[in-house]
């Protein structure tokens, strides 16, 4: 009863915001919050501008959890359409800057040490302050340049409290509404609470930058500034200062000399390299965390959120993608089939025809207009009708795609990102679909199925039941299954194996 006074209290304050900005529309979307906005209308200022415009300003107004919420609901077109879900993707995540002076106190109590012992220059206005922290330019006492990251203070125990606010509402309309349990309203709340989670911890952030410059090692053209250990803590992030011309701003990139097109085919091959390549990508490469330094590369900033794909998403991906762009929906239907995302029960023909029928009008249009990120974008709205379960990661990928696809048309409308990509999807696809591909794939299995062997057997022994066909079987016939526990010797499994591997190969051509 006081977890519901609490957040009936919480939503009240929340929904008067929203009032005053136009935008009960956010409480309008279900039953659960519908009644609530009735009375709300009271206080309801008309404004101009779009639904989304409007929900934007008024989750700024409500602070970190809630621009990150909007932030989030952009990559949602499912449930809040795509006008709105493009709307909200230009939420700028930004706060006016704290003070100074709290920045060197979390600095100092993280790191346990006495600013001065830490840098030689501390600048006391920020070089950027977002929801969750801001970022201050410094010079070590070694005498490089970096920029320190502080985490807000206070976000955690804010986010706490509206996290659990979400949550409820989450639980209320999977409790009352059974149609919106395809879109997994806890389970969403769920990820969205880990993704902020691991934003408001600075070491998260730094290991993932890590991890992408490891990924790029050798690729002078797309650069991640290293990370000062030494200086980084759970609210305090340092590396090293990126000297670079925003990747907005394209007059000063010509001023430049950059060569624009180059830049384009950087950050494409990057993108699709993180997406492909490694399964591990930069979900947040909007212009002002990107830099061009004065050799014309890409260097990348603020790992804060960052998405994974596993090798069978990128293979389902891949393949969809690739007949998505050579116009075979048919097999973009059966993509979605093989992996389980729309039910058997449904109709492939019916949603071959709804992929055509989404896909014509973007990809009828000319190729440096072509945007594969509206294409996802809008096959998510269509999955209502076929059952088909929301894939979190995509959702998130879809968001990276909008948002690089319009780095590329501000740098250079005349080319587009996917002519660039093409080549590298079907290099991809050659790779994990071709003979080799399955031949390596076939053999991997085979083994792993051996190693599980012995184990197999030592489970069938301790129950003395085979579980195909519940037939009990003799002490000592397992016994001689198992070989007493031993794997069987590998040079009597190796002609078994290359017969299959060359059936395999025989097969493949």
């Amino acid at each position: 009863m006081i977890r519901t006074i609490r957040n009936l209290w919480r939503l009240m304050r929340i929904g008067l915001v929203l009032a005053r900005y136009d935008s009960l529309i956010l409480l309008e979307m279900t039953a659960v919050t519908q009644g609530l906005a009735l009375p709300l209308r009271l206080f309801r200022r008309k404004l101009p501008g779009r639904p989304g415009e409007r929900l934007a300003v008024a989750l700024r107004e409500l602070g970190p959890t809630f621009i990150k919420l909007g932030q989030a609901l952009s990559t949602r077109p499912d449930l809040v359409g795509e006008e709105m879900a493009a709307d909200l993707s230009e939420l700028q995540d930004s706060l006016p800057a704290f003070a100074a002076a709290a920045a060197r106190q979390i600095v100092e109590t993280e790191l346990d040490r006495p600013i001065s012992e830490l840098f030689q220059r501390f600048d006391e206005m920020p070089v950027a302050a977002a929801s969750i922290a801001q970022v201050h330019r410094a010079t070590t006492i070694e005498g490089e340049d970096v920029a320190v990251k502080v985490l807000r203070p206070g976000v955690e125990e804010a986010f706490a409290r509206d996290i659990e606010l979400l949550y409820w509402l989450a639980e209320i309309a999977e409790f009352t509404q059974p149609g919106l349990r395809r879109l997994k309203p806890v389970e969403t709340v769920r990820t969205f609470e880990d993704s902020v989670a691991l934003e408001m911890d600075l070491r998260f952030e730094a290991a993932a930058s890590a991890e992408m410059a490891e990924n790029f090692e050798g690729d002078g053209t797309f650069r991640i500034p290293g990370v000062d250990w030494q200086r980084t803590a759970r609210r305090v992030l340092t590396t090293q200062w990126v000297n670079g011309i925003p990747i907005g701003e394209r007059d000063r990139l010509i001023e430049a000399g950059i060569d624009l097109k180059s830049v384009v085919e950087i950050a494409a091959d990057a993108f699709f390299n993180q997406v492909f390549r490694d399964g591990f990508f930069h979900a947040d490469m909007h212009p002002g965390n990107l830099f061009v330094d004065r050799d014309g590369n890409v260097v990348a900033v603020d790992f804060g959120i960052t998405g994974r794909i596993d090798h069978r998403m990128r293979r389902y991906l891949g393949e969809m993608l690739l007949s998505f762009l050579t116009g075979n929906y048919r097999r973009v239907a059966e993509v979605h089939f093989e992996v389980g995302f729309v039910p058997p029960d449904k109709s492939i023909d019916a949603f071959t025809q709804a992929c055509r029928s989404i896909a014509e009008p973007i990809m009828g249009r000319p190729l440096n207009e072509i945007s594969v990120a509206r294409l996802l974008g809008q096959l998510f709205e269509v999955t209502e009708a076929f059952s088909m379960q929301t894939q979190p990661e995509l959702l998130l990928l879809q968001k990276s795609m909008l948002v690089t696809e319009g780095v590329g048309r501000l740098l250079y409308p005349e080319v587009n990102m996917w002519q660039l990509a093409h080549p590298l999807i079907e290099h991809y696809m050659r790779d994990i679909l071709g003979p080799e591909a399955r031949v390596r794939e076939t053999v991997g299995n085979v083994l792993s199925s051996l190693e599980r062997l012995p184990r197999l057997i030592a489970d069938a022994e301790r129950t003395g039941l085979m579980a195909a066909g519940g037939l009990r079987l003799h002490p000592d016939s397992l016994k001689a299954l198992g070989g007493g526990r031993r794997p069987m010797p590998l040079g009597m499994l190796l002609p078994w194996i290359l017969v299959g591997v060359l059936l395999t190969v025989l097969l493949a051509r």
